[in-house]
């Protein structure tokens, strides 16, 4: 792996007798990172994890995000730790508070975001870290915990947006993954709040299609785009030099789909990496020069392995 990076995601919805060979194909094309992700409610992010692991030789896996509300930090740094032993050097977890929608649709949903997931990520990282740990929290309660052997360096990766959230990220976490979409301005804000006094990994997802046709590669992009302007993600956009001009179409367009298609050409560009080969590999080099450390990017289309296979020429 290299400090710029270029990994994919693996489609959440990839079916189930074509994962090993999306992993392996991945890793033969010479991506550094593969990331799963943990979607309510398709797959579990550490199964996959393990499985991708057990399957390939060199990738990095990464975990993208595993949600704190519902999980106990001591079980989540044995998990953390067992994939750490079993496959040294090879993992990275990230771990969020969890989509509000889906926790609150579990029951899981904290009164104070903020502190649960710093009281996780803290108590995560110090039990990895071979520490025997003791902490009464809000959130967290741990009474002597420590694992009975102490598993190889882990990063342990926040999965958050928000001025708050990133400057947690900063004090409690190894790194941030920042969600789609990733653009070098919301990668400087981001930052600006981290405000990094430590090595500090920045991984970027980002809706990607390369093709010789570059008008081609935004068609089958745009769709991906629809769902961008929610509330939530305003935090994406607000960076950018046509923030303005971009609410105010989502504001008018009757539906996603009737937005996503009159977004102009050059916003989606900016949005994702798309385009031709030497184009989103240009894009990729202006957001590992923001500070990214790993883009992953997200495939779109009808047919996942044909789309790893022309993200795959950027390499």
């Amino acid at each position: 792996m290299t400090e710029r990076a270029v990994g994919v995601m693996l489609p959440r919805d990839l079916p189930a007798d074509r994962f090993r060979t999306y992993a392996q194909r991945a890793e033969a094309l010479g991506f550094d990172e593969l990331w799963v992700v943990e979607d309510c409610f398709f797959r579990g992010g550490v199964a996959q994890a393990a499985a991708a692991l057990a399957m390939t030789e060199r990738l990095r896996v990464g975990i993208g995000i595993l949600p704190a509300a519902v999980r106990n930090a001591a079980f989540t740094a044995m998990e953390a730790g067992t994939l750490a032993e079993l496959f040294p050097g090879r993992v990275d977890v990230g771990i969020g508070h969890g989509m509000p929608g889906w926790m609150r649709q579990v029951g899981a949903w904290p009164q104070s975001p903020l502190t649960m997931l710093e009281e996780h990520l803290e108590a995560v990282r110090a039990v990895l870290a071979g520490s025997r740990t003791s902490t009464d929290g809000r959130y967290v309660t741990l009474d002597g915990v420590q694992l009975e052997s102490v598993p190889p360096t882990t990063r342990v990766l926040a999965g958050v947006r928000g001025p708050k959230s990133l400057a947690l990220a900063g004090r409690s976490a190894d790194g941030t993954v920042l969600a789609e979409p990733v653009t070098p301005e919301y990668v400087a804000e981001a930052l600006r709040h981290i405000a990094p006094t430590r090595e500090h990994r920045i991984v970027a997802y980002c809706v990607a299609a390369v093709d010789d046709d570059a008008s081609a590669a935004r068609d089958v992009v745009r769709p991906a785009l629809e769902w961008i302007g929610e509330p939530d993600w305003d935090v994406h956009i607000a960076p950018l030099p046509f923030a303005d001009e971009f609410r105010a179409l989502r504001a008018s367009a009757p539906s996603r789909a009737d937005f996503a298609a009159a977004l102009p050409d050059e916003w989606v560009d900016q949005l994702a990496v798309v385009g031709t080969a030497a184009g989103a590999r240009t894009r990729i080099g202006q957001l590992h020069d923001a500070g990214v450390t790993t883009t992953v990017l997200i495939p779109v289309g009808p047919d996942p392995l044909a789309a790893l296979e022309a993200l795959a020429r950027v390499l």
